[in-house]
């Protein structure tokens, strides 16, 4: 065997990492699921607890706040004192949390419990992807382990609403928070058994004034754009959002002086890294915003319940489980910028075919608009994964990762700010001047607010005049979704093209040889030069 055969052969996971990879997608699965069931045990909450509208707003909202200020810490953290170690502690107070929110008797109690439930969560999700690029050194292998990863989390929030509907349909509201405590028993049983520890044995100690910059950097960008999304352009929103650009920038400053920065610019050098950066972060935020409206669209203009909604988003979640376990084997014969480019012009198809639902008989089209979103955005999910976490050297894996994540919460809450606001202006400028005439004004106020408060005072207005107020609420709702619908799809039209240029210098199947005129040799390893940087790593729990 030669030199180079043995090492391939060195890089190659065994069973036992494939073993550990089923452990990963435990947490992964769990916290998918869990961004989805408490919309629906919303109601249950408010009639038990009775919040004020501030309180229920908070208990929804500081879950997604806390996970995004602390993922870049977290996986800074990770790298320092070990992935499974940290795992582990974020398992064991993640099931704590859910416990403490399934048994919370007020408002500011869950509250507090969905808090640390964010706070825990923002250690699951970097250590699970760095120990993913940890375990599968081989590119093809790590391209699959990534596919799965990517499948358990999609799957996760497609099962989410018709698991929740059922447990709320036998159970009470607490009983959504207690799925995580036999998946974090079990992963607590199982990570010491089948996942190795990793950790940068040179790294010094986390920056505690960077640790404080990047959340009031991210908290208060992240809190303006939803506040955005809501509200429309105040003077709040824009004044938070430019609060935490300008600390952004301090934060910036900062890293650039530190021998061990929190936050390593030096991976955005990597024209891989940042690419596909960008293209996670601006094609997942779009999908993200059009799922918000599309669940809309199938409970409040089609009249599902929760669980048959969730169960006509299924087939999409089918379609992704096929495209993201297709992507690997494309990407070892074709380059991934190509593979990229390509599925998301499949996208755009499906947008565009969103674009032309109509407010009745539009779920055939609509679901399978959404089938040929989630088909074409799949292998840019895995293999912009793939490419941020193998860009990075290994000992910055937790880095890499939690910048990945970060990105596509940051993504997700412009593409539903942006598209919100697209779908807000068209539904409150055709419904105005739409309504019956002698509706009090209060119920008007709240028709033309949104389709939901619409949907919720039908039933108060006097004689037949639920039924026209209903139609044209609807009618407007879908064509603020039309619109948004073919906004996104010429901006992810664009994305296409840009990740075909942008990536195109990266081989297919991890070669690092046979660039175009010598292009990808120039660039380096596709895999982020990842042998150089292992002697940096300690693994210790063989």
């Amino acid at each position: 065997m030669t030199t180079q055969a043995q090492a391939a052969t060195d890089l190659r996971a065994g069973p036992r990492e494939w073993l550990g990879l089923f452990v990963l997608t435990l947490p992964t699965i769990l916290l998918a699921l869990d961004a989805t069931v408490l919309n629906l045990a919303v109601p249950h909450i408010s009639a038990d607890l009775k919040p004020t509208g501030t309180e229920l707003l908070w208990t929804v909202d500081i879950y997604g706040f806390m996970i995004a200020g602390f993922l870049v810490t977290m996986g800074t953290l990770g790298d320092r004192i070990g992935r499974r170690r940290l795992l582990m502690i974020g398992a064991l107070g993640f099931g704590l949390a859910s416990i403490l929110a399934a048994k919370a008797t007020s408002p500011e109690m869950l509250i507090v419990a969905r808090a640390l439930l964010g706070i825990t969560g923002a250690t699951l999700m970097p250590s699970t992807l760095a120990l993913v690029s940890n375990m599968f050194k081989d590119p093809q292998q790590r391209g699959v382990a990534i596919s799965v990863w990517v499948t358990c989390f999609s799957v996760g929030i497609a099962v989410g609403p018709v698991l929740g509907g059922v447990l709320l349909q036998h159970f009470w509201w607490g009983s959504v928070f207690l799925l995580a405590i036999p998946v974090m028993v079990l992963l607590m049983i199982a990570t010491p058994l089948l996942l190795p520890e990793y950790k940068d044995t040179e790294a010094g100690r986390i920056d505690l004034a960077s640790v404080v910059l990047s959340l009031l950097t991210v908290l208060p960008v992240i809190y303006g754009i939803k506040r955005l999304a809501e509200h429309g352009v105040d003077a709040v929103a824009l004044g938070t959002v430019l609060a935490g650009l300008v600390l952004g920038a301090v934060l910036v400053q900062r890293q650039r002086k530190l021998a061990d920065p929190l936050l390593d610019l030096r991976l955005f050098a990597d024209r891989a890294f940042s690419a596909a950066l960008i293209v996670l972060l601006l094609g997942l935020g779009l999908m993200g915003g059009l799922y918000l409206f599309i669940t809309q669209y199938l409970q409040l203009v089609e009249g599902l319940s929760p669980m048959k909604a969730g169960l006509w988003l299924l087939p999409a979640a089918v379609a992704l489980i096929a495209a993201s376990s297709a992507t690997p084997v494309l990407a070892r014969r074709i380059r991934p910028g190509f593979v990229v480019g390509g599925a998301l012009f499949i996208s755009v198809i499906g947008y565009a075919m969103i674009a032309l639902v109509g407010s009745t008989g539009g779920l055939p089209v609509l679901v399978t608009g959404f089938v040929l979103i989630y088909t074409g955005i799949s292998p840019m999910m895995v293999l912009g994964t793939d490419l941020v976490v193998g860009s990075a050297p290994l000992e910055k894996a937790g880095s890499a990762a939690a910048m990945s994540e970060t990105g596509m919460e940051f993504g997700i809450g412009l593409g539903i700010a942006g598209l919100g606001s697209v779908v807000t202006a068209v539904y409150r400028d055709e419904i105005g001047d739409a309504l019956p005439a002698g509706l009090p004004e209060p119920v008007a106020d709240t028709v033309r607010d949104t389709l939901a408060g619409a949907d919720a005072v039908a039933a108060q207005l006097p004689g037949g005049a639920a039924s026209p107020v209903l139609e044209q609420a609807r009618e407007a709702f879908t064509n603020g979704l039309n619109l948004a619908s073919g906004i996104a799809g010429v901006i992810v039209a664009l994305l296409a093209v840009g990740a075909i240029v942008l990536l195109r210098h990266i081989p297919a199947g991890g070669d690092e040889a046979g660039g175009e005129d010598g292009e990808d040799a120039a660039e380096g390893p596709a895999d982020g030069g990842v042998a150089a940087a292992q002697p940096a790593v300690v693994g210790d729990g063989r």
